[in-house]
């Protein structure tokens, strides 16, 4: 067994007691993925001197994770940048030249889809039939139609109805399905067509919500989700860029790699152990061993702090938080843990020696003919490939190769998570032969792809706002502890940061950058009068 021990990291002798001492404060950042970095940058730049990053794996980056085949570089996490104007992300992007080889097709302007604006989506069925492009075009104006009423109930505040069940699937579906079914124009062939592509979008739509399924998010809140305005860009070079110049003026011995956390005891809720080896270490600091918090390590090292930043994952704080914080969070805030939305998006990328695929063709979209007239997007275990809802062409061929990238979310993801590449690529191919009707498609000669959900550091991809949940319920997630009300003990001893902690950018790159930076002032705010 491993000897536990208190870290003997001195600093300068306090001369008065409490937060307003004139030492510097002792603050541990829990996360190196976008948040902590740039908690950590904020407040190495304002003038803090103790501050160190713990990171549970052997990178920084967090659910930014690019991966470097050959000449290219492909995303497993983060992919765009979401808009332009004020975008903290974009602004690193642009000020450091990672945007100079970006192409029309990855600078796109309008609502963001999976896939890229060159050519062409070809919508297929199971039957290997390629729908019309007219039929495509006139669903898709009638989806998006039916998609912008879907962000009025925030926006305007209409009052949900309760045949909706307040979910955004359940309204979607029933709204399109009477308009299509009304149409006098369309035979009833086209309309068969037409109500099996909805389960389509919704498909693509909870990949990009990363919920299980779209009859999971709330409708009412659904538009409190704000789009930041401008182009939203790829980076050729690897989004992991941007992670290289947040930690960039990080000092290499702020980051430690390698050290997953326990437990966080706050509120000098100090526990024996901790106690009997202070009382045995006569050469640790007495600030040292009546710290407000002790950060509690895997390998048993205790560290103490004054402030910690929070900025693991929801699917994490889900699943862990009732041993990850002695004492335990408040109830209000792990009602808002359990009620916020986190699932899993995964890509699975497939390189070919050559394309099977039209020069005009974008990406390959899978539309079940049987799904017509179906409510649940949940599959039998066996049936987990009909949650794919396509494959993306990557563009340009002269930089990717010729590779399609598909996507795949919610339980579905996690049981393709647990199949071997092999069982994947041999699946995937499979339903590419079934869907373009071509029997010679060959296997691929090289899979790559993503496990989010079962990566115990993760466990999940990002949030979204589920039925049941609201904004405020990411205001809760966001307060540090203890609360103010509580003005006997010292203030945000624990802090939350990430992009669910943000209200109006959760699942972005520049809410995750947004909230650290926001913790970090807070901090920088506190001790305005040490900094000067």
């Amino acid at each position: 067994m491993q000897s536990c021990e208190i870290s003997a990291d001195s600093t300068d002798d306090p001369l008065s007691s409490g937060l307003r001492r004139k030492r510097q404060p002792r603050i541990v950042v829990i996360g190196a993925g976008l948040a902590g970095l740039s908690a950590a940058k904020a407040l190495l730049e304002s003038g803090f001197t103790d501050v160190t990053v713990l990171e549970a794996t052997d990178r920084i980056g967090g659910r930014v994770q690019s991966v470097k085949l050959g000449h290219a570089t492909f995303e497993l996490g983060a992919t765009w940048i979401h808009g332009s104007h004020g975008n903290p992300v974009y602004h690193l992007a642009e000020d450091n030249g990672l945007l100079e080889e970006t192409t029309d097709g990855e600078r796109s302007v309008g609502r963001i889809s999976l896939y890229s604006k060159n050519g062409v989506a070809y919508h297929l069925t199971n039957s290997g039939q390629r729908i019309p492009k007219d039929v495509v075009e006139e669903f898709s104006d009638l989806y998006n139609e039916v998609y912008n009423l879907t962000q009025e109930f925030f926006q305007r505040g209409k009052p949900v109805n309760a045949e909706s069940q307040n979910s955004v699937g359940v309204f979607t579906r029933d709204v399109v399905r009477k308009r299509v079914k009304a149409d006098p124009d369309d035979t009833e062939a086209v309309k068969r067509l037409k109500l099996a592509m909805i389960q389509q979008y919704l498909k693509v739509e909870s990949c990009e919500s990363s919920s299980h399924s779209m009859d999971e998010v709330s409708l009412s809140e659904f538009g409190e989700w704000t789009e930041i305005p401008g182009a939203h860009h790829v980076i050729p070079c690897g989004f992991i860029k941007i992670v290289e110049i947040l930690a960039r003026s990080i000092p290499k011995s702020v980051i430690q790699l390698r050290k997953p956390v326990k437990c966080i005891h706050w509120n000098q809720s100090v526990s024996k152990e901790i106690e009997r080896v202070a009382d045995h270490n006569s050469d640790l600091p007495e600030e040292n061993k009546s710290s407000d918090v002790f950060v509690e390590c895997e390998d048993c090292e205790f560290i103490p702090a004054d402030h910690v930043i929070v900025t693991v994952s929801l699917g994490v704080l889900k699943k862990r938080h009732e041993s990850l914080f002695h004492p335990r969070l408040p109830e209000d805030k792990v009602m808002a843990i359990e009620k916020l939305g986190i699932n899993t998006t995964d890509k699975i990328f497939l390189e070919f020696e050559e394309p099977f695929w039209s020069s005009e063709c974008n990406s390959i979209q899978f539309v079940w003919e049987d799904e017509a007239e179906s409510e649940s997007l949940t599959y039998p275990e066996e049936l987990w490939y009909k949650k794919i809802c396509s494959f993306d062409v990557l563009y340009p061929p002269e930089r990717y190769g010729h590779v399609l990238s598909g996507w795949i979310c919610g339980e579905e993801a996690l049981i393709m998570e647990k199949c071997d590449d092999e069982t994947v690529a041999e699946t995937c191919t499979e339903m590419l032969r079934k869907f373009t009707g071509n029997p010679n498609i060959p296997k691929p000669r090289r899979i790559l792809r993503s496990s989010w959900g079962s990566n115990p550091h993760f466990r999940g991809s990002y949030s979204y706002t589920q039925v049941g949940s609201s904004g405020a319920d990411v205001e809760k997630l966001a307060k540090p502890l203890p609360y103010a009300e509580s003005s006997k003990t010292p203030p945000m001893q624990v802090m939350f940061s990430g992009e669910a902690t943000h209200r109006k950018y959760y699942s972005t790159t520049h809410g995750a950058v947004l909230s650290g930076q926001r913790e970090a002032a807070r901090l920088i705010e506190m001790y305005q009068d040490l900094l000067q």
